[in-house]
């Protein structure tokens, strides 16, 4: 993986634990130990953060180092947020992004009081491109990295480092819109970027177009997930089993070394298996193992995209 070292304290803390993640590399094959990461539906009462204490605790006993992400919603007018999984007419309370920074604190609390083995973790603070909010993108993009540099500064633990997220998807908004929204949040906080993208529409390996779905094209998936600066970290969405998907990744890759950018460096894989079990998937519920195995195989069968580690594997869920 490329070094994510940043002046910041809580950028550099963010970094050691990144390059100690648990190792995957070409020639051992084997998928890494799945960490669990959730979507937040926060209400603004105290139960937020006895769930966040408790996810986390739960976490920390399992002795697993790697990547945990806190999807928290859509981002709307007033600095708020919508909860993940909702539209624009839901009646779901709307709770202030700066709770996210408060979430994430006693997430952090509940791992470093559970955990064994010395474990450690990179909590990433995520939310999604949706433009339905009705909010400036580049606003938004950098009210998020205030959030997420607030909640570095209250998870006072050595165990857990604080990072951003996003789930930008072609679907949700324009290009332009996600492009200005990673813009913004590079450019206001030091602390990487964990970009949890879709590449809806896009075409696979070996093709010739270079069209996604909603207007977007493989250049803009390329950038608002690798592309657009040194802090992002691409874990991407490899859920059909079909391996469709790691087929598009394989493809967007390609197309940085072929227009100068070099093979896009991914952080590892992102699954839902544990959130299809509690709501229901049509052919989208790769375990993790299946989800990390297809992008790996897939990136290492093309000489242009090869890499030696793929150190994470994280499987979305909802609250249980």
């Amino acid at each position: 993986m490329r070094d994510y070292r940043r002046p910041a304290a809580a950028a550099a803390a963010a970094a050691a634990l990144l390059l100690a993640a648990p190792a995957a590399t070409a020639a051992a094959m084997t998928a890494p130990p799945a960490t669990t990461s959730y979507y937040v539906s926060m209400t603004g009462t105290r139960a937020d953060l006895e769930t966040a204490r408790d996810a986390g605790c739960a976490q920390g006993r399992t002795g697993l180092d790697g990547l945990r992400v806190l999807f928290l919603g859509t981002q709307e007018r007033g600095n708020v947020l919508r909860p993940p999984g909702t539209r624009p007419d839901t009646t779901a309370p709307r709770v202030a992004a700066a709770r996210g920074a408060a979430v994430a604190a006693q997430w952090a609390r509940g791992f470093t009081e559970c955990r064994v083995s010395g474990a450690t973790a990179v909590l990433a603070l995520g939310v999604n491109n949706k433009s339905d909010g009705h909010v400036d993108s580049a606003a938004a993009g950098r009210a998020w990295a205030r959030t997420v540099t607030a909640a570095a500064r209250r998870a006072t633990t050595d165990a857990v480092a604080v990072a951003g997220a996003v789930d930008a998807e072609p679907s949700w908004s324009s290009p332009a819109w996600a492009r200005a929204w990673v813009d913004a949040f590079t450019s206001a906080s030091p602390a990487p970027l964990f970009t949890m993208n879709s590449a809806d529409g896009c075409p696979v390996y070996g093709s010739t177009s270079t069209a996604c779905g909603n207007g977007w094209t493989v250049a803009d998936v390329h950038y608002v997930s690798a592309g657009a600066s040194p802090a992002l970290v691409p874990v991407p969405q490899i859920y059909r089993t079909d391996g469709i998907q790691a087929r598009q990744w394989a493809n967007v890759s390609a197309w940085g070394v072929a227009h100068g950018h070099g093979p896009v460096r991914f952080g590892g894989a992102l699954s839902q298996s544990a959130a299809c079990a509690q709501r229901g998937c049509a052919r989208t519920d790769n375990t993790p193992e299946q989800a990390w195995t297809q992008l790996f195989t897939e990136l290492n069968s093309h000489e242009e995209t090869r890499l030696d580690s793929l150190p994470y594997s994280t499987d979305m869920s909802w609250p249980r």
